[in-house]
């Protein structure tokens, strides 16, 4: 050792088993709490992602789950009243069929006047001033006095009312038995004879006279039902008048003169044989309960509840308990005259959100939330709105068209216990693995702590003796070399270093002779390379030859300009440029007669192989041409066997996608796969037509005819056909934007007054323009079709 080489300290702040600790156990220590600080952190980060994903989950859920409550809650509805509906227009069918056919109505009404005379036979009611049939029959007729004659009989027509309706008595006991429940269901005459049929019997004129006095000196019609009866003169005049397309007209719900009960009725008009009148109404009742029953069933958690409404908001029905919780008051309005009707408005509500809750078409199915006040406490609650199937209603005046919608209403907090329950959850299992990992993290600081000072001393001992070897090469001591017993990078290192001290040792001995050497293997290469380059430039200049003459083969096979022109009824204009010498891609116009075939197809790849691959398409598609093969099918499966036995000899992996337009009488049938086609009509409009069903690539399986398959195109006078190559769609300018189909449909419109060749030029205008300075990738070729 020289005099002024230090020697290596054993241990110090200087020495490498020091810096050692110091900078892995630091490295060491900051990675553990790095990544330990990130497993924390992720660990929360789980947490709240966990917590939102199973909110988002169970919140998702349970609001599908209201919505489809209510879903059903209104088919339901829907159901009921579709079922009544029926029934009625099942009575309707009978009475107009008796109306339609005069004779039968005649001889029905005389044969059951006979065989059930208490049916049509009424007594007249001094104190009432009105006429009814006696008990026992099936149906109640009532005729209002100002129907009856001097001498208290009904007059003659309405005699023939109470006769013809007897019908009835066959027909409604048979549908009260069956289908929906029905509170009774009844016949009324046209607005001259309206007598008042029912079934079952009820002492109907004695409870009209204590409900509605007077009722017996008025019109029926007007009294009860003002506004009805015009409506349904005015669908006789216009039938497309009635604001639903039904004959059912819906009343909305009213007090029942015979029973007392809130009930509903609906009324299907009957029509004069020529359709031109009213010839009286077939009608049933239901009672309010029967719709509630349907609403008040709805039980979702603890204290969910339904209400029926309708457009208005007036609810139709809702359990006394939901009701309290929506703040409704109910009353009657009472009039004068008509009917009394039931007034409970979700607008009169004493909940601000309720009065306010929006009931258009715009939020139907749509999970609202809102605040209710309860006992002084703010409560969020959930509503979901469901519209039924729109009526024809009658409330007072003309009938209009009626929405009504079924609502669910329950609070958040129930619907959302689960969800509050999971989330709790999730907080507590976190909490435990945040503890767990600190834990984790501080016995891993021990354990490694006490490793790196361990194995620093098994790591050093080696790294000082290379230390002090290398200051001794560094005195030029060649025949230096160090003993390092471990297997690992360190003992790796003391055996490069020994083969790099035999080396120079070596290399100083012999240095001269290896210089000479050298440069003779120089000489010698360089000769080798001089030859190698003469013999690359006559490679070359084969190879240029033989591109060029395949790229004059390619040119020349390619339709004439003539050849085009002579086609009647079409302009086409074509453009091919390949991005190598010799491209692949393909184009053809072939005619045999009357028959016009246009091909476009594109090789994979590009260059001399792809070339000669499309020379091959062609040549066959002119062959099956000549041989006047019609069908687009046969001719793309045939030309395709063709093709991939010709590939299977070559030994290539080329193929190509490849289609046919087959233009005749001026009909176009496309066929085949390959680039969508565009279609620009005379008018501009465009169309896209996608190719990816209508075949499969050429050449790459022996049998494709099963996936091959036709398309027709209308193409009429003015219409433009656009048929390109992908080297087309993708051009890339600087920013390697592509020039898509967006654009050639805009570059094609934009000139589709033009002639085929004013097209074409125009869309390679715009292709190059996009494209600039930018090198062009792949072969470019357009077909462009107008139809004179």
């Amino acid at each position: 050792m020289n005099a002024h080489d230090e020697p290596t300290p054993r241990f110090g702040l200087r020495s490498f088993r020091a810096k050692f600790v110091l900078v892995v156990g630091g490295a060491v220590l900051f990675d553990l709490l790095l990544s330990g600080g990130l497993a924390l952190w992720n660990v929360q980060k789980l947490s709240r992602d966990a917590t939102s994903e199973v909110g988002e989950g169970l919140t998702t859920a349970n609001q599908e789950y209201i919505r489809s409550y209510a879903q059903s809650t209104a088919l339901s509805v829907d159901l009921l009243l579709d079922r009544v509906h029926g029934d009625v227009k099942a009575l309707a069918g009978v009475l107009q069929a008796q109306i339609d056919d005069p004779g039968r109505q005649q001889q029905v009404g005389a044969t059951l006047s006979q065989e059930a005379p208490g049916s049509v036979k009424v007594v007249y009611n001094a104190r009432g001033d009105w006429a009814q049939n006696l008990p026992g029959a099936p149906s109640v007729v009532s005729v209002w006095g100002y129907l009856l004659g001097a001498d208290h009989t009904p007059l003659p027509g309405v005699q023939k009312e109470i006769d013809d309706s007897t019908v009835i008595d066959l027909v409604a006991p048979t549908l009260m038995a069956s289908g929906s429940s029905k509170l009774q269901m009844y016949y009324i005459g046209p607005k001259e004879r309206p007598i008042f049929r029912t079934v079952p019997y009820t002492d109907q004129a004695q409870t009209f006279d204590k409900l509605y006095p007077g009722h017996n000196k008025a019109e029926f019609w007007e009294f009860f039902f003002p506004g009805i009866y015009g409506s349904w003169q005015q669908w006789a005049g216009n039938p497309a008048s009635r604001p639903v397309p039904d004959d059912i007209t819906q009343t909305a719900p009213y007090t029942d003169a015979i029973t007392g009960k809130l009930i509903v009725s609906f009324f299907h008009p009957l029509w004069t044989r020529d359709r031109t009148g009213i010839a009286g109404t077939a009608g049933a009742d239901i009672t309010l309960d029967q719709l509630a029953q349907v609403v008040e069933r709805v039980k979702i958690a603890e204290t969910g509840f339904g209400f029926l409404t309708m457009s208005t908001g007036n609810v139709v029905a809702i359990n006394p308990s939901g009701q309290a919780i929506i703040g409704l008051t109910s009353s009657s309005d009472a009039g004068t005259q008509g009917v009394t009707g039931l007034e409970r408005s979700l607008r009169g509500s004493v909940q601000p959100a309720i009065a306010s809750l929006p009931l258009d078409q715009n939020n139907d199915g749509v999970i609202q939330h809102i605040m209710l006040d309860n006992k002084g406490e703010r409560v969020p609650y959930i509503v979901v709105l469901k519209r039924l199937k729109p009526t024809n209603l009658w409330s007072s005046g003309p009938i209009k068209s009626e929405t009504m919608s079924v609502g669910i209403v329950v609070p958040e907090r129930e619907i959302y216990a689960s969800l509050f329950a999971a989330q709790e959850s999730i907080s507590r299992a976190t909490n435990r693995i945040l503890l767990f990992q600190v834990g984790a993290i501080i016995v891993s600081l021990l354990i490694v702590f006490a490793a790196v000072l361990g194995i620093s001393k098994r790591i050093t001992a080696g790294l000082r003796a290379l230390a002090s070897a290398a200051q001794r090469l560094q005195s030029k001591d060649y025949s230096v070399r160090v003993s390092i017993p471990t297997r690992d990078e360190v003992g790796a290192a003391g055996i490069a270093f020994n083969r790099m001290a035999e080396q120079i040792s070596f290399h100083t001995e012999n240095l001269e002779q290896l210089v000479d050497e050298r440069t003779r293997e120089l000489g010698d290469a360089n000769q080798e390379i001089s030859a190698l380059n003469e013999k690359l430039r006559d490679e070359n200049v084969r190879l240029g030859a033989e591109l060029a003459v395949a790229r004059h083969i390619q040119m020349m096979v390619l339709p004439k300009p003539f050849e085009l022109r002579a086609i009647p009824g079409l302009e086409i204009a074509a453009y091919m440029r390949p991005a190598d010498e010799v491209g692949g891609d393909y184009y053809d116009v072939l005619q045999n007669g009357s028959r016009v075939k246009i091909g476009i197809g594109d090789v994979t790849g590009h260059g001399l192989e792809s070339g000669v691959l499309m020379l091959m398409v062609q040549s066959v598609a002119r062959a099956l041409q000549e041989t006047n093969e019609a069908d687009p099918h046969q001719f793309l499966d045939r030309l395709n066997r063709a093709i991939y036995k010709n590939i299977e000899r070559t030994n290539t992996d080329k193929h190509l996608s490849l289609a046919f337009l087959d233009f005749e009488d001026e009909r176009v049938t496309l066929s085949g796969q390959h680039e969508d086609v565009l279609v620009v009509r005379a008018g501009g409009e465009v169309e896209r037509i996608d190719t990816l069903d209508l075949g499969l690539p050429v050449g790459l399986e022996k049998d494709i005819s099963k996936f091959i398959a036709t398309r027709d195109i209308l193409f009429g006078s003015g219409d433009v056909i656009v048929l390109h190559t992908d080297g087309v769609t993708e051009a890339e300018d600087h920013d390697r934007k592509l020039f898509g189909f967006e654009r050639l449909s805009q570059s094609a419109r934009k000139r589709h007054g033009g002639s085929a060749e004013e097209i074409k030029t125009g869309i390679i205008e715009d292709l190059m323009a996009h494209i600039g300075i930018q090198k062009i990738h792949d072969d470019i070729t357009l077909v462009i079709i107008r139809h004179t």
